[in-house]
């Protein structure tokens, strides 16, 4: 299973991903596709959307948490693995 996030999408890059996923929620798209559509998804995220368009990839490897991530766009948040851990960064405000 694969799970999208996206935000600030095209409508374009939204009917892409209809054909091989659900919306679950307005940008929120799930699906169960192989490897090979996940990258091809993927792709059509960074070619297809804006400067602002956020988007995150979520999908199901074999590893301690049982998830990887994959993330473009700008965002206060970013996913970063330290240690095979996948873990949430936060831009915070300097004291």
């Amino acid at each position: 299973m694969v799970v999208f996030s996206i935000e600030c999408a095209p409508q374009k890059l939204r009917g892409v991903f209809s054909r091989f996923c659900i919306e679950v929620r307005a940008g929120l798209f799930v699906g169960r596709v192989d490897a090979r559509l996940r990258e091809l998804l993927w792709s059509r995220i960074l070619v297809l959307g804006h400067e602002d368009t956020n988007a995150v990839m979520i999908w199901r490897v074999p590893t301690e948490q049982g998830y990887c991530v994959r993330q473009t766009g700008p965002d206060a948040r970013r996913c970063v693995e330290m240690d095979g851990i996948w873990l949430i960064e936060t831009a915070g405000k300097p004291n």
